[in-house]
């Protein structure tokens, strides 16, 4: 038994600090692992039941079939297309919900009036299904790039309306009441205290409205467009063109896991707190 009484020395620190960096290493190693054999073992699954079980392609196509796929439309240019149609009207309808979403959000956390005035609208529209209006819009609108942003926008705001509420009404009140004390202005205690801690609220919301925002531009150019994913969707499914269906929904599909994975790393940079001693 180690005498407790002996003083621990400098290389004995280092040389837990060593141990407990090399056990966390293996634990990142083996969690990678999981997650690419996993990934893996799923798309073989996958090959191999549309190889052997269900080898009709018009019912479904196999990983290879779809990468094939994928390289052809690169090759020919439609795919750069489709995905630069659909990004533009993506990242204009979420960058519109996102500022629009906080400045709503702020309205109805720090002003009764505003939540009365505000929240049963927000309440109700969130509550409308968007395939059902879609139609209206784009007739409204036209089947230009604004018809589908604005879609984008109705499908995405409310995420980020309902997170933003949430994070500033759980602001500290002891913070507030101490800001009030040193004489902040209203504005500044919403950029200097309410906002920052509110923060992982925000970026909870703008993960909810990233998912929404691609499925509200697959159901707009559903509904009247001259290119884009849900356009490529839609075309591949009345010829029934499997794998050109499965590679517009895998590359949805991928790209919601990117932007997922961004926002993710920028809250690990914004609130590093959060995350001290998570080694995933």
């Amino acid at each position: 038994m180690a005498d407790a009484s002996k003083p621990v020395t400098a290389d004995e620190t280092q040389a837990d600090d060593a141990a407990r960096g090399r056990l966390a290493k293996g634990g990142k190693r083996r969690l990678s692992f999981a997650s690419a054999a996993s990934i893996l073992g799923g798309l073989l699954l996958w090959e191999l039941a549309g190889r052997f079980l269900v080898r009709n392609s018009l019912f479904l196509a196999t990983p290879t079939q779809i990468v094939e796929e994928i390289v052809k439309l690169a090759a020919s240019g439609e795919l750069q297309l489709h995905m630069w149609t659909s990004g533009q009207e993506f990242f204009i309808g979420l960058a519109i919900a996102i500022v629009l979403g906080i400045a709503v959000g702020f309205i109805t956390a720090s002003s009764r009036l505003g939540d009365r005035t505000l929240g049963p609208w927000v309440t109700a529209l969130y509550a409308t299904p968007t395939i059902a209006i879609s139609p209206l819009i784009i007739l409204w609108t036209g089947i230009g790039i604004w018809s589908k942003v604005i879609v984008v926008v109705i499908n995405s705001i409310f995420p980020m309306i309902i997170n933003t509420d949430a994070g500033l009404r759980a602001t500290d009140k002891h913070l507030l009441d101490a800001a009030r004390c040193f004489g902040a202005s209203r504005w500044q205690l919403f950029w200097k205290v309410s906002l920052p801690a509110a923060i992982p609220f925000v970026l909870a919301g703008i993960r909810l409205a990233v998912g929404r925002g691609l499925v509200a531009v697959v159901v707009a150019e559903l509904f009247g467009a001259r290119a884009g994913l849900g356009y490529l969707l839609i075309q591949a499914s009345e010829v029934f063109n499997m794998p050109r269906l499965f590679a517009a929904v895998v590359i949805l599909a991928v790209t919601g896991i990117v932007l997922t994975w961004l926002v993710g790393r920028a809250e690990r940079i914004l609130l590093p707190w959060r995350f001290a001693g998570d080694d995933r």
